[in-house]
């Protein structure tokens, strides 16, 4: 008797977890007992991570000692050279951020603050770089989310920004055993080093089906570009069999709520910089989308996910879509961490099975006579 085989693991529970915790019938998010809508619009990012790594939010003492852990971190010389070099040959930005934390000589009783500190950091530099601009220190003074737009502009953001960033940061940070999370756990579970748990995580987080998803959605909305083209651009792409980035998720079978969190955001985020153009494409695309996917996949339940309203919001801040990915990584950092600190607690090493296909009986036949 053979045992079931479930192809991408679907339905199968790996680990226990008090990280987070999905509903997707109801279209609910759990972080640390806390649900989504009230937590990420009301948290700095700095809260998030200690809440996921410590079981409960700081209190002003803690939060400011964790923040300004966090913000102390600097790019050393040989990691910037790195970089530059990376750069020069034309690497992605995500590649980069592999290289360049691959690279770093770290403490073990500070390398989880680190690796979390040095993000941020390394994905600013890269793009400075990119663009032929100087490399921007952090600021010791500033918040994680302030520091990230900082670092890449030059400029101070506003608190309009400062939040929105908090809030796409917190309602990204973790998401279930996703692929790149799993990585990560696996790694660990072999009682390897955290720098090569998250390396690897970064390699899965690199692919186009887990955190690739908000650039094609950002490149559909401005190819849209107008509310009259909403209906045929849509149609033929479902037309074409082509999948509608910004739709669609394994775990949901309503809107994913993140995307109404990240929706809200970006609406604020655009009604203070007096420009909402983009948001209100974004919104009419969406209901076309949806009741186009009706017409097309009836039955497949098939709404708007996380990435949709990503792409519009951190095109907002001014975030180029070259580094979506990374700074969805700046933000999976936190979780990635706390679930390797969860998995060295279970200390068991991940090892399922797999049903040999191939066939037998088959005779050595020597080089020379192939």
């Amino acid at each position: 008797m053979t045992n079931e085989i479930k192809e991408g693991l679907e339905g199968v529970v790996a680990a226990r977890t008090r990280l987070s915790g999905i509903d997707g019938e109801k279209g609910k998010l759990w972080l640390a007992g806390f649900s989504l809508e009230e937590l990420a619009p009301n948290a700095h990012f700095e809260e998030m991570a200690y809440l996921l790594w410590h079981g409960q939010l700081p209190d002003c003492e803690h939060s400011e000692a964790f923040r300004a852990r966090l913000s102390s971190w600097s790019l050393p010389g040989y990691t910037q050279s790195l970089i530059e070099a990376a750069v020069r040959v034309g690497q992605r930005p995500i590649d980069v951020l592999r290289l360049a934390l691959d690279s770093l000589c770290l403490e073990d009783a500070e390398v989880d603050v680190a690796l979390m500190g040095a993000t941020p950091v390394i994905v600013a530099a890269t793009w400075r770089l990119m663009n032929q601009k100087p490399v921007i220190q952090s600021d010791s003074g500033l918040r994680f989310a302030e520091n990230f737009l900082y670092m890449l502009s030059g400029r101070r953001p506003t608190a309009a920004m400062a939040c929105a960033l908090d809030t796409y940061f917190n309602a990204m940070v973790d998401h279930g055993m996703n692929a790149s999370t799993f990585t990560a756990r696996i790694i660990t579970s072999t009682r390897s080093d955290r720098k090569s748990a998250i390396v690897g995580a970064l390699g899965a987080l690199k692919g186009p089906l887990h955190g690739g998803a908000p650039e094609p959605a950002l490149a559909m909305l401005q190819q849209i570009g107008i509310p009259d083209r909403a209906e045929l651009f849509i149609r033929n792409v479902l037309e074409r069999g082509e999948r509608l980035m910004g739709f669609g998720h394994r775990e949901y079978k309503v809107r994913d709520p993140r995307a109404a969190v990240l929706a809200q955001a970006a609406e604020k985020l655009c009604e203070d910089k007096g420009d909402t153009g983009l948001f209100d494409l974004a919104r009419l695309v969406e209901s076309e989308a949806v009741r186009l996917l009706e017409e097309y996949k009836p039955g497949r339940r098939l709404f708007t996910n996380a990435e949709f309203y990503t792409a519009v919001l951190l095109h907002e801040l001014g975030v180029s879509s070259e580094l979506f990915s990374c700074t969805f990584a700046a933000t999976r950092m936190a979780g990635w961490i706390a679930h390797c600190r969860e998995q060295e607690a279970v200390d068991r090493i991940f090892r399922p099975q797999s049903e040999y296909v191939g066939c037998e009986g088959r005779e050595w036949v020597p080089l020379g006579d192939r």
